[in-house]
Parts: structure tokens; C-alpha cells; sequence
């Protein structure tokens, strides 16, 4: 029933009056009794039809809702997005002739909702399309009515600081069957500002300028995996110090588990009895969990969830993820029990608990506890969600361990793609440009959609602030400035251009791009260096470098930094090419000029042939060299010795997993990934270790579920195919594989136009490729110093090894 819509949806239809333009004729509702947040409210509208119909609405709220029709949820909302991007999902109502009630779920998590939910003010919005059905259900004109509903109590999700408010649903103050309209203390609503999609006159300090949802529903489905791996009866509800032992398994009951997961069967758990149960989903899984009880008043199902047990959690050592054997089920740093939500039967019939927000993780703890009276467990379903993304490109190569791969990256990838791109689900939940960037470029190479980077691409540009920089992360109600993502945020509106184009678009937001440069420049020091970033500017988790922050990271000037604003300049020139902005880009080319002499003479050591991290030369590392020589801008007679050293060198600092992404990039430019091919042992080494997604650092990581390591993904791709657009907007490709010791690989890289595909072969003399572009797409094909023109449809291309 969800639809999507471009534009106003009342474009054309509104005043020319300057006071009224961008106004909607319905508006703003609010609950009478409200309290402040956090607290969840519904709003009821019950209306008739006298013959079928379809009506097409738009619906938004403040924080977010659940809109129910006749007792059925069609939808969730509001999209992710800031007072500027406000958005609204449209859907399309369809009604047989009778009575029909409209019910919303709206909460306000105020101060506990995650980091990355913005708001304006608690409330709700339905619009009609057209103005005739406003006064049947549009609000502030068709007769709604609202409550708060009771029974909810929210609570700290302690090590998940960033994902907003767990719950405790005590079933015997919850407004049983609302979703249907039933029960008493629905008021009137109160009537607040119209909706607006453009400003107006006088603005509010604050408003919500409404547009259309840019992303399709996310996915949600029952998640039919896991596997009860412990039942425990144990003395008291903490659990978090209670190690799992095998000795304490109640080995008869777990059948009985495993049927009421697999939703195959009811469970009744005895009066006085407490149960704790650790489920293995066997994946890594982000779900909305539901559990369907009868009886059992006083009691309560407890489920908390973790990404992996812990050896040691005062440590955060994991070792094993496939290990539960003497492990704590415990929450990390804080030493408590685990992160979730806690229902609380009242004793009635066929109660479904939920829960306003989705939970992750690979492990599941189910604690049960009965009072006087025993509980049926009728259903307890976990409703996978995510971005619906998949892949549609495929690969293959002569070592099949690069296969096993593509699950855990693939996997890490859709667990960190929601409303927007997160760097981490359990932790979380924010997109950071650092991240984001390596996301978007998997994406580019495995879907033609393209909508959730294009939404990244535009929201981090809207966190621009008057300094010029972006925020590290966005949307965020918590403001963290992280210098150095601003420079990889031009990186990555260079990246959408070159993948995906639309000058249009592109345009829009140059001068985000423009402001970032500028600002930089105003940090030059006396020696012409950029210097002293007010900020983290965290760069890579290196485990010598103090929270992530290279040395002179602070109130020096460092190499790392000086080469990656030579690298964002240089990529910032191509797209005012692009764009036929020569001026601008004669401008950054001439700033290289300057900067490039300022940083041969403080940072590069003849002797050791390499770029020092920092003035006095003490400190070198792989991340400088690999930005040096991506910037594409030294000569051979530099860059080939500095490759060389930085193979050669034993005590620079190496990257970690996520700036793994740059050398990688840098073996590819090269023509080394056999280097590559050899440092995905780290990511082989993760499935051995029984992890189903990328960490976020070297071990013991937080985080088991960072998207950041998953661009091997894109490698595959982009390097080993070495399919890559030949211009913006991926107008013509260019195919320079890199097969470093594999004999075959082949895949399809989708493309807006179809697939390109690829099958190569390399023997000792030669290359073989099978090519077959979309229609209208051209390009050439490099190998060995040799190109070959490429045309739309199938072609053998044959070249000598060399």
C-alpha cells in the first residue's frame, strides 16, 4: 500500500498569496494530555465510505508512527531525516463501502530517542491527496482523536548508547486492541501549524519542511533460522554473571524451544518457574521482536540480545563467535544484563507484545519468569528489517575462499543499511561519512540502486555548518565534528558523480564542497601547512595512535592530513571539470601548487624514501603513502620508489580494516593484488572465527557488525575485474583487471544500463576476456600497457601477460 511520490504532492494546486505558498490544508495534531517525552500516544479517526474507493494520504509524525487501517499496520515512518527533510510516506488507501478506522502509533523519545533521530515538536500529520477527503480523515479538519497510551516505561540501553531507549511493556496497564480504535480516554485532538513543504512568511523557530520519502518501505519478514543452543533454570533474574555450562542444560526442554522458534509449536512454561534460553540465529540479524502470550499474570518474557558472548567482558575478549561454552551473556564495559525489552503478561488471552523499534545481533537470551499461574508462549517471532538491498551482481574466481567471503561482507553491508547507511546496528546506529563512503561504493557495484547513497550524499551535506564543515555523522541530534570526514564527504559526492552522474544533482552540492575546501585552507600554518583541526580527527584504528588520531593529529600539522586534502583537491577539480567550472578548477589545481612544495619540504624523507606523518619525521605510516599516491598526482620517479618502500618498510604503521580500503586501492593502482589476495587472510581469519559480519577494528573489537570492513566486496569488483566507470556518471567503463594469482575470475557488475560482464582467464602468456556491455555503453579495456576499444554487446579481448 505504500507508493512513492517525486515533488510536492500539491504542486500546481497552491496559492499565489505569499502568505499561504508551500502552506497544506491539513495540519498538525497533537494528543490533549500530552506529557513530556518520552511517551507513545495513538490518534483514532473513524469514518465511513458509501461506495469502494482509494484514497491516496500522506502521513508523517514526530518522532515516528505506525499507521494501522482497520486494525492492520500498513506502514512505518517517519523516513530518517532533519527539520530540513522532514519526511512523509504516501499510501494508498483501499476501502470497501462501510465504516473504517484509522489508528496511528506515535512516540517521542525526547532525550532517550536514538542519536540519530532528529525532531521538531511531538505530533502527527495525515494529508489526502485530494481536498475533498480532508474532511473525511485529514487531520486538523476530519474529527481525530488521540491518547497517550500507558503501559509503556523506558529504559537505558546502556553499552547501545546511540540507538535510543529500550522497553518494558507492562501488560496490565497497555491499552489492549488500540490499533483497532477500542478502549476509552480518546480527546480531541489539538490542532497545530499546517504542513508545510517549502518556507514561508514568518517561520517558527523550528519546522518540519515536509517531503516525500526517498526510499522504498524497508523490508520486514518473519526470520525463520536459529537454533536453541541453552535452557537453564536459574535462581534470579540477573543473569549477566552466570557463565553458560553445559552441566546446567536442560537438555529435554530444548526441543520444546526449538519448536516454538521455528513457530511449529505453543510452549506453556509451569506457575513459579524462571527459564533462561540462549538462541543462536545462527546469522547476524536486526528484527522487530514479537511475542504472543496467554496467562501467566505477574510474570514476564525478558529478550535481550548480543553480538556475541564474551571470554572476558571486562576485557571485551569474544574469542570464537561460535562459542557459548563458559561465556557471559553480559553487556560490555558496563557489566549488567543485556540489551533489550521486557513484557510483562497481564494474564489475558492472546497478547502480542512488540516493540516501537527494531533490536540486532547474533545471540538472543530469552528469560521467562511465572508467578502463580503458568504461560503460554504462543508465538515468538522476530521480524527481520533492513534497507531491501541485494546483490545483483555476482563473482566468482579460481580460489574459491573469495566466495566465502561474499556472505560475511554482503551480510555487514544490508545489517548497516536502514533509513540511512549505520556504521554499526547494535552500538550505534549513525551514518559517519568515513563509513558511509566505503558503503556507498560497495553499493555502486553490486545494485544499480541507488537511492540510499543518494540520500547519504545530500543529508551529510545538509549537516554543513557555517565553519564549512559537515558533522562527522548525520542526521544526529548529537552534534561530533570529525575534520577529516568532511574531506572524505567531496570524496564522496566525486564518487556519485563518477558511478551514477545527474550534473543536476551533483551541482546542487558544490557549494558544500566549495565551503569545505575554503575551510581548510583558512587552517594553513606558517609553513603553508593545513594545521590543527578543531575536531576528533580520528583517521584509522591504529593501535598506536591515540583514539584513532595520527601523530601531531591535533594542534600540528600532519603528513596524513596535508596528502588527503592534495587527494579531496585533486578529485574536487575533476568535478568542477565535469560540471564546466574551469575556473574553480584552475583554482584547486593552482592551491596543489602551493601546497604540494610546503609538504615535500616538512614531511618527505629522502633517505628513507617515504612521506613522514609528522614534522620531526619520527613517525611513518602505510595510510600516508597509500594518499600520496592515490592523489595520482607524483611522477613515476616518485611514486614507484615510494610503492616499493611501502611494501619493503617493516615498522610503518599499517592500517586496520577500515583504511585497508585505501591500500587495497593502492595495490590495485599498482598492478599488486597479490598483496591484496594475501591481506584478505584477515578477513578469512574472521570466518574461521565464526563471525557472520565484519569488525569494526583489530582485536578485541566492540563492535562485531561494522560495514566499514566489508568493501573486500567492492575490491572483487573494482579491482580484480577492474571494472570501473571510464567517465561520470558511468557513461563508458573501463575494464583493467587485476588477477594477481588467481588463473579465472568472472562475475556481472550491474550498471544503470543492464550488466557488464566479465569472464577472464590468464595463463602463463596470456589474458583472455569475455566482455559483454549493456546497450549503448562503450569503453576500453587495459591490460599489460595495451587498450582495447570495447562496444556495446559481446567481444573476446586477447592480450599478452606482461
Amino acid at each position: 500500500m505504500r507508493t512513492m511520490i517525486v515533488g510536492s504532492p500539491y504542486a500546481g494546486q497552491e496559492t499565489q498569496s505569499w502568505g499561504k505558498r508551500g502552506r497544506w490544508t491539513c495540519a498538525w495534531v497533537s494528543c490533549a494530555d500530552v506529557v513530556p517525552p518520552p511517551f507513545v500516544s495513538a490518534y483514532r479517526c473513524r469514518f465511513a465510505t458509501s461506495g469502494a474507493t482509494t484514497i491516496r494520504v500522506h502521513v508523517t509524525a514526530d518522532e515516528r508512527y505506525e499507521l494501522f487501517l482497520d486494525g492492520q499496520r500498513i506502514g512505518r515512518g517517519s523516513e530518517r531525516g532533519d527539520a530540513q527533510n522532514w519526511f512523509f510516506e504516501t499510501y494508498e488507501l483501499t476501502l470497501e463501502p462501510g465504516a473504517h478506522t484509522l489508528v496511528a502509533r506515535v512516540w517521542s523519545q525526547g532525550s532517550m530517542a536514538a542519536f540519530a533521530q532528529m525532531t521538531v515538536r511531538p505530533g502527527f500529520l495525515l494529508a489526502p491527496q485530494d481536498n475533498e477527503h480532508d474532511a473525511l480523515i485529514g487531520t486538523g479538519i476530519a474529527p481525530w482523536e488521540a491518547k497517550v497510551l500507558p503501559g509503556y516505561t523506558f529504559t537505558d540501553p546502556i553499552a547501545a548508547w546511540g540507538t535510543g531507549a529500550n522497553l518494558v511493556v507492562d501488560g496490565s496497564a497497555f491499552a489492549w486492541d488500540f490499533e483497532h480504535g477500542a478502549g476509552d480516554g480518546w480527546a480531541p485532538v489539538v490542532t497545530a501549524e499546517k504542513g508545510a513543504d517549502f518556507y514561508w512568511r514568518n517561520e517558527v523557530t523550528d519546522e518540519a519542511l515536509l517531503r516525500p520519502a526517498v526510499l522504498p518501505a524497508m523490508m520486514e519478514q518473519p526470520y525463520h533460522g536459529g537454533r536453541v543452543r541453552h535452557v537453564e533454570a536459574v535462581a534470579a533474574r540477573e543473569t549477566h554473571d552466570i557463565a553458560v555450562q553445559a552441566a546446567n542444560h536442560l537438555a529435554q526442554e530444548s526441543e520444546g524451544w526449538q519448536r516454538l522458534v521455528a513457530g511449529d509449536a505453543a510452549l506453556t512454561i509451569p506457575a513459579n518457574t524462571r527459564r533462561r534460553v540462549i538462541l543462536d540465529l545462527q546469522n547476524y540479524l536486526c528484527a522487530y521482536p514479537e511475542v504472543t502470550v496467554s496467562g501467566g499474570a505477574g510474570g514476564m518474557v525478558r529478550v535481550h540480545w548480543q553480538e556475541s558472548l564474551y571470554t572476558d567482558p571486562r576485557k571485551t575478549i569474544k574469542e570464537n563467535r561460535d562459542q557459548i561454552e563458559g561465556k557471559y551473556f553480559v553487556t560490555v564495559w558496563h557489566l549488567k544484563d543485556g540489551i533489550g525489552d521486557s513484557f510483562l503478561p497481564d494474564g489475558g488471552d492472546n497478547r502480542r507484545f512488540d516493540t516501537l523499534w527494531w533490536q540486532c545481533g547474533r545471540y538472543v537470551e530469552i528469560l521467562v519468569e511465572t508467578k502463580d499461574t503458568p504461560l503460554t508462549i504462543h508465538r515468538l517471532v522476530l521480524r527481520e528489517t533492513r534497507y531491501p538491498l541485494e546483490m545483483r551482481s555476482t563473482f566468482d574466481a579460481s580460489d574459491a575462499r573469495l566466495s566465502e567471503l561474499i556472505p560475511l561482507t554482503l551480510r555487514t553491508l544490508q545489517m548497516c543499511s536502514h533509513e540511512t547507511y549505520m556504521d554499526c546496528p547494535y552500538f550505534e546506529q549513525l551514518m559517519y561519512i568515513g563509513d558511509t563512503r566505503l558503503q556507498a561504493l560497495i553499493t555502486y557495484t553490486i545494485t544499480a540502486d541507488d537511492r540510499l547513497p543518494r540520500k547519504a550524499v545530500e543529508l551529510l551535506g545538509a549537516s554543513r555548518m557555517l565553519s564549512g564543515l559537515t558533522q562527522s555523522r548525520y542526521p544526529g541530534r548529537v552534534r561530533q565534528i570529525i575534520p577529516p570526514f568532511s574531506l572524505w564527504w567531496v570524496c564522496m559526492v566525486y564518487d556519485y558523480a563518477l558511478w551514477r552522474g545527474d550534473s543536476t544533482f551533483v551541482r546542487e552540492l558544490m557549494p558544500t564542497v566549495r565551503g569545505i575546501l575554503d575551510h581548510f585552507l583558512r587552517l594553513r600554518d606558517a609553513d603553508g601547512l593545513i594545521a590543527g583541526p578543531k575536531g576528533w580527527n580520528v583517521q584509522d584504528w591504529v593501535p598506536s595512535w591515540k583514539d584513532g588520531v595520527p601523530p601531531d593529529g591535533y594542534d600540528g600539522a600532519n603528513g596524513l592530513l596535508n596528502w588527503q586534502f592534495i587527494y579531496t583537491l585533486e578529485l574536487a577539480a575533476k568535478l568542477e571539470t565535469w560540471l564546466g567550472e574551469p575556473e574553480q578548477a584552475a583554482r584547486n589545481r593552482r592551491l596543489i601548487g602551493e601546497i604540494l612544495p610546503c609538504i615535500e619540504k616538512t614531511f618527505w624523507n629522502a633517505e628513507r624514501g617515504l612521506y613522514a606523518d609528522d614534522k620531526v619525521q619520527q613517525f611513518f605510516s602505510e595510510h600516508t603513502q597509500c594518499i600520496a599516491l592515490l592523489s595520482g598526482i607524483l611522477g613515476t620517479e616518485r611514486s614507484e620508489p615510494i610503492f616499493a618502500n611501502l611494501l619493503s618498510t617493516p615498522d610503518l604503521a599499517h592500517t586496520t580494516i577500515y583504511f585497508s580500503h585505501y591500500l587495497f586501492d593502492t595495490l590495485y593502482q599498482h598492478g599488486r593484488t597479490d598483496i591484496y589476495l594475501e591481506r584478505l587472510s584477515y578477513w578469512h581469519e574472521l570466518n574461521a572465527n565464526g563471525l557472520k559480519t565484519t569488525i569494526e577494528m583489530p582485536e578485541p573489537t566492540r563492535s562485531d557488525c561494522h560495514a566499514w570492513g566489508a568493501h573486500p566486496l567492492y575490491h572483487f569488483f573494482a579491482s580484480l575485474l577492474g571494472v570501473r566507470p571510464g567517465e561520470m556518471g558511468f557513461a563508458s567503463v573501463r575494464i583493467a583487471p587485476q588477477l594477481g594469482t588467481l588463473t579465472a575470475a568472472s562475475g556481472r557488475v550491474a550498471h544503470p544500463a543492464g550488466f557488464i560482464e566479465v569472464a577472464l582467464d590468464k595463463s602463463a602468456e596470456r589474458l583472455t576476456a569475455q566482455v559483454a556491455l549493456p546497450p549503448g555503453i562503450t569503453g576500453v579495456f587495459m591490460h599489460g600497457g595495451r587498450e582495447v576499444a570495447l562496444h556495446p554487446g559481446s567481444q573476446t579481448v586477447s592480450l599478452p601477460v606482461g
